[in-house]
């Protein structure tokens, strides 16, 4: 990792060309006349000084307005936009011991201006590493650690499931990440455990546990929507699971909508949050061919053999005897409908997408996952909301998600506005993560030694 470094800066300074990487532990740094996206509200306020120090937005008022330090870090944000930076709720960081691959995730994560990832499937390894950025000493996203699998291979019996839990609980995870293959029996048992010492439970929803139980259990978040189109099918109960398929694919065209609203109103009453994962879905089980994606730019960060894997498993599905391309249609399509019923009716979405997954590359797949539900009827206001306040509320820390004096400096800086365009939250100037400013010259740099191919 580079090492942290300032210099001496008289104005006029400007460190989009200057700097790379740039700690503010010493000095202001100083956003000139920006236009800022609180996300207090759907607003833009324009020509702005913004003043960071110590990982803290110090002050903020109209330019020319704002005192500062003379030697302070100064950035001409004219015409550019700062918004807070984003989540990836449903992140990947390798589940190894060996550090080093992690912190390459990392800087995927923060190069796409993503500055707090909850990992989902954990690693006793990846305890030290949320140490390690909590002290500085690694450069990464605030880092929340989900234990080892709760799945059918690890949890056999209730008693295991129940003595899971509570070894999770005390080595220090965060939550704990739950995989198919749970039953009637096991399940309950893990559920209770985890709310009698107090740690959540997150993920997917196992099919002969399905979503009422779940969402009765109180899932901390439901990922990818899973069991949601199994529940709105009717006598989906009657199949064998390799009869639904993956998140109910080959059921998904017997959909009937008019079940979502009790859907949704128990997952509002339960204040259960959703983390869509629809660019899983787009690009895995859409009928567009793996073509379509895997000469996306940013395969150039995953191993040659990880993109082969990705394709073959895309060409393996659309060969599948049970596929059929007006039926994946349909399953993006109820899909969609399931997000924006869930957005217009009170239950809180969260912005995750699962990476590295099928053509999904860690960092770049959360635009990806903007834009899809942007496709499914939110505003861009609400898509951003999803990986800012909802995330601040969902972890309980009022000081982040929102752009105001006093907040924590997690901070994307911009070349367009998002609130009219969300591919605009591609256009990157430059992140401020805590008391880290990364230029544009930095992320680049360190994007180009983790190119694979």
């Amino acid at each position: 990792m580079s090492p942290f470094y300032s210099q001496p800066c008289s104005w006029p300074c400007t460190t989009l060309q200057a700097q790379e990487l740039t700690s503010n532990g010493q000095r202001d740094i100083v956003f000139r006349s920006v236009n800022v996206i609180p996300m207090d509200r759907e607003r833009v306020i324009s020509n702005q000084t913004v003043v960071v120090r110590n990982g803290r937005i110090a002050a903020m008022g109209n330019e020319g307005s704002v005192k500062f330090s003379k030697d302070a870090l100064v950035i001409d944000a004219k015409d550019k936009y700062l918004t807070p930076g984003w989540a990836e709720i449903h992140a990947h960081v390798p589940p190894i011991n060996d550090i080093e691959p992690m912190k390459e995730v990392l800087i995927l994560y923060l190069a796409n201006g993503i500055t707090t990832i909850r990992g989902m499937l954990g690693h006793p390894k990846h305890l030290e590493l949320r140490s390690k950025i909590n002290s500085g000493e690694i450069l990464g996203p605030h880092f929340y650690a989900t234990g080892p699998s709760f799945n059918g291979q690890t949890v056999k019996t209730a008693e295991r499931g129940a003595e899971m839990v509570r070894e999770q609980k005390a080595a220090g995870y965060d939550f704990l990440k739950l995989h198919p293959g749970l039953t009637k029996e096991t399940f309950p048992a893990i559920a209770k455990t985890a709310h009698e010492v107090g740690i959540p439970f997150a993920g997917h929803v196992s099919f002969n546990v399905g979503v009422w139980r779940a969402i009765d259990a109180e899932y901390s978040s439901i990922d990818h929507m899973d069991g949601f189109i199994e529940a709105i099918v009717p006598r989906s109960d009657t199949l064998a699971e390799p009869e639904t398929g993956l998140f109910a694919s080959w059921i998904a065209y017997r959909a009937d909508a008019s079940q979502i609203p009790k859907l949704v109103k128990g997952l509002r009453e339960k204040h259960i949050r959703v983390v869509p994962t629809q660019a899983l879905a787009e690009r895995w089980l859409s009928p567009l061919p793996a073509d379509a994606f895997s000469n996306d730019p940013e395969m150039k960060y995953m191993k040659p053999e990880q993109l082969k894997g990705w394709v073959n498993t895309k060409v393996g599905y659309l060969a599948n005897p049970n596929f059929s391309k007006e039926h994946a249609e349909k399953l993006i399509q109820i899909r969609r409908k399931l997000i924006y019923e869930c957005q217009k009716n009170g239950v809180e979405l969260l912005l995750g997408s699962d990476a590295p997954q099928i053509f999904n590359v860690p960092g770049f797949s959360i635009h990806h996952e903007m834009k899809y539900m942007v496709d499914a009827g939110l505003t861009p206001y609400e898509v951003l909301r999803t990986g800012t306040v909802n995330v601040a509320s969902y972890f309980n820390k009022p000081d982040w998600g929102t752009i105001k004096p006093g907040n924590v400096s997690d901070l994307v800086l911009l070349g367009g506005n998002p609130l009219k365009d969300i591919s605009q939250t591609k256009s990157i100037e430059g992140v401020m993560m805590g008391t880290n400013w990364l230029s544009k010259e930095y992320i680049q740099k360190e994007l180009k030694k983790l190119k694979k191919q």
